[in-house]
């Protein structure tokens, strides 16, 4: 554990070989959180183990654990969430744009596709220079789930079909492939702090038909004041009170202006390691907020860290975190 005071972390998951890599003291099984079986159980634990403090990664579980947030705190165990309805609107991508769009937010246009009708007035209205869409679930699900973009109507037909996505899937006008991602907490309102960092790549991206896996390759560490505006208008766009994680993605449009995508609310980012080791143990001050209403003391609370320190991640290796000047020093290029 990486945290300055002695804890003791218990893990849960509804995947026993992923449960097994777990650093967790003690690791408990719980079906997953849309099964009936999964409230009973996640009580039964709570119920035992008496947990100080219970935090979610994932938004299917996210979503389902806040709709009983009241029996876990019941049972003695904090959450420090942000309130339902905030969860329910990050969650569906299309309720996210909406919000964005009402609060004069920059978005690429989204269309809901009901139908084929709505499909051939997608590739029409939202085209690009080729006539190019993205098409994705709006519904519960990260990774980039059913992320496709296409010109081929017959194609992007057949990909709503396999996936049952008819009045699901949502249409967007094309962004750039530069991203950028805002991870930010915030208590009652007020901001804590917030760290920009650029995505350099997915891993295994060259695998899927989006090019987007949900797990980063190369982030970088960054300042882009108006990145921090949007994302900071995102946030207020969905909550009036923010309280808990936030944390905004955003891809640049042909303009160079960040446009966000999605919430991950009430989660970090699978790159959160990065700034722990960087120096921003932001699980840390999460924690500490939560349990004893302690708050960092930071020279600054946006971007506190240097910009373009870089995390490296690869398949079955140790990331590593470096600087771009030192890569160029280790490797011979000719």
């Amino acid at each position: 554990m990486r945290g300055s005071k002695e804890i003791a972390v218990i893990g849960m998951g509804s995947e026993p070989s992923d449960l097994a890599l777990s650093a967790a003291q003690k690791k408990f099984y719980v079906p997953y959180a849309n099964k009936p079986e999964y409230k009973e159980r996640l009580l039964q634990i709570l119920g035992t183990e008496k947990p100080d403090l219970i935090h979610f990664q994932n938004d299917l579980e996210i979503y389902h654990a806040s709709l009983i947030r009241d029996e876990i705190t019941a049972t003695g165990t904090k959450i420090f969430m942000p309130d339902h309805d905030v969860i329910d609107t990050c969650v569906n991508k299309y309720k996210s744009y909406l919000a964005f769009k009402a609060a004069g937010v920059p978005v690429p246009e989204n269309m809901m596709i009901n139908d084929e009708e709505d499909l051939r007035v997608a590739f029409s209205r939202l085209g690009d220079d080729t006539g190019k869409i993205w098409l994705r679930n709006s519904s519960i699900g990260g990774g980039g789930k059913g992320a496709i973009p296409t010109s081929d109507f017959a194609m992007a037909k057949a990909w709503i079909a396999h996936h049952k996505g008819w009045g699901d899937f949502i249409a967007a006008r094309m962004l750039t492939s530069k991203t950028v991602t805002w991870l930010s907490i915030w208590h009652e309102g007020e901001l804590v702090v917030a760290q920009t960092r650029e995505r350099r790549g997915w891993t295994h991206g060259n695998r899927t038909i989006s090019g987007v896996t949900g797990v980063t390759k190369v982030g970088v560490t960054c300042e882009n004041e108006e990145a921090t505006r949007i994302a900071i208008e995102a946030v207020h766009a969905v909550s009036a009170k923010p309280h808990g994680i936030f944390g905004v993605d955003m891809a640049f449009d042909k303009h160079g202006v960040p446009n966000p995508t999605e919430i991950n609310i009430s989660r970090f980012f699978t790159t959160v390691l990065f700034f722990t080791a960087a120096g921003l143990n932001m699980p840390e001050i999460f924690k500490d907020i939560a349990l004893h209403g302690e708050f960092p003391l930071l020279e600054k609370k946006i971007n506190p860290l240097p910009s373009g320190l870089m995390w490296l991640r690869g398949m079955d290796v140790v990331p590593r975190l470096i600087s771009e000047e030192t890569i160029t020093q280790e490797i011979e290029f000719s």
